[in-house]
């Protein structure tokens, strides 16, 4: 096989011939409104996370969606572990998470005091596998008072944390059924699927609850900020009040009911949100466009494969990947060694959570394909204005 470096290098230096090296692997692109409503932000002298931008960006997000409600946070971990509360996840309670995630993933889990309960993923999507899930749930779970134990520590399963990877969607409609067998809720980690389809659905509408993020190098950035989408009115306002400090409505007594967060949006980076909202269609198609020149570059690179969304999927592909044939940890490390050195920049996936210092003790099933993927993956250049002859950044 041959998946030599300097091949990889020269193959992406076609696609980005355009381009001024170095390249970084995703920037955001500020061309639309983004002065303007910043200004206005200033100019109104609302800033934090009180001001009409905020609002209005959580409207205009859930028209996007197609969902009844947004509630807008400070980033998108905070999205996910109010997820996690709203979702009934308890002190002690394990909750099911890949191994193959940003580590935001994991904490979030953790914030709650629960344990990270780490499973497989499948190599069509990146994402959680329903099918090897559903084995791994009938040989450990069992049912006690209603509930679903962990045969092996006495814990209950609570919840179920599926992440769209780079933008691409999992089998949600198989992981439902997973969770529905099991009475399970689940959480989509939406985080880098903003825009992503599948089965003609929003990503972040998949499931009762999603969480998303809009960090700089997200399709859709705030700088930074997050959201919880739902379709639940009451765990919206519930989200809402949790995110607010649990402060109670009056109009000059400051007082809380319960202990809560100060997670909520500013107005300042909410506006910068609704600027960029008004583009995220369009970024879309461009990095669609992208992959598309890549899928073309690398048909013709012989040891290496670049990794095609699912067919059930439309994805915003955010980040283009390649797949090297042969799980080689060297031979990955030096074609990210050779992108680098020649201006482009490449990264791994990210280290898997069970062999992180702090989640090694945690359960988990065989991680064989994790384990697989993380040898092979590199994360290319793909933010939407990299497509040859775009005028538009």
């Amino acid at each position: 096989m041959n998946n030599d470096p300097a091949m990889i290098v020269d193959a992406i230096k076609s696609v980005l011939r355009d381009v001024e090296l170095p390249v970084s692997l995703h920037e955001p692109s500020f061309v639309g409104r983004e002065w303007s409503l910043l200004k206005d932000c200033l100019d109104s002298g609302y800033v934090s996370s009180v001001g009409e931008y905020v609002d209005r960006f959580e409207q205009q997000l859930a028209q996007y969606l197609g969902a009844k409600h947004v509630v807008a946070v400070v980033n998108g971990t905070a999205a996910l572990h109010i997820s996690l509360l709203l979702a009934g996840v308890k002190p002690g309670d394990e909750v099911v998470v890949p191994s193959l995630t940003f580590v935001a993933t994991a904490n979030a889990v953790s914030y709650c005091s629960a344990i990270p309960h780490f499973v497989d993923s499948e190599q069509s999507t990146l994402g959680l596998d329903p099918a090897k899930l559903g084995q791994y749930f009938a040989d450990i779970l069992h049912q006690d008072n209603g509930q679903w134990l962990n045969r092996h520590t006495g814990r209950r399963v609570a919840a179920i944390v599926p992440m769209h990877t780079f933008g691409h969607p999992v089998d949600m409609d198989a992981l439902n059924e997973v969770a529905g067998q099991y009475g399970l809720p689940m959480i989509e980690d939406a985080a880098e699927s903003l825009g992503s389809r599948y089965k003609g659905r929003m990503s972040a509408t998949l499931s009762s609850l999603a969480a998303v993020s809009f960090n700089g190098n997200k399709i859709l950035t705030t700088g930074g900020g997050g959201a919880i989408v739902t379709n639940d009115k009451a765990l919206a306002e519930r989200a809402k009040h949790l995110t607010t400090t649990a402060k109670l409505p009056h109009r000059w007594q400051i007082s809380h009911d319960e202990v809560g967060f100060n997670y909520r949006m500013p107005n300042l980076n909410a506006a910068l949100g609704c600027a960029q909202l008004e583009r995220l269609a369009g970024f879309v198609e461009q990095k669609r466009s992208l992959a598309e020149m890549y899928k073309k570059t690398f048909s013709c690179i012989a040891g290496v494969e670049w990794f095609q969304e699912p067919e059930f999927a439309r994805s915003n592909y955010w980040l283009n990947a390649l797949l090297l044939d042969d799980a080689n940890l060297a031979r990955r490390n030096e074609a990210l060694e050779a992108l680098n050195n020649d201006g482009i920049m490449a990264r791994p996936a990210w280290t898997l959570m069970h062999t992180l210092p702090m989640y090694q003790a945690c359960p988990r099933m065989d991680l064989s394909v994790a384990e697989n993927l993380e040898q092979r993956l590199i994360c290319i250049p793909s933010s939407p204005f990299l497509v040859r002859g775009d005028s538009s950044a």
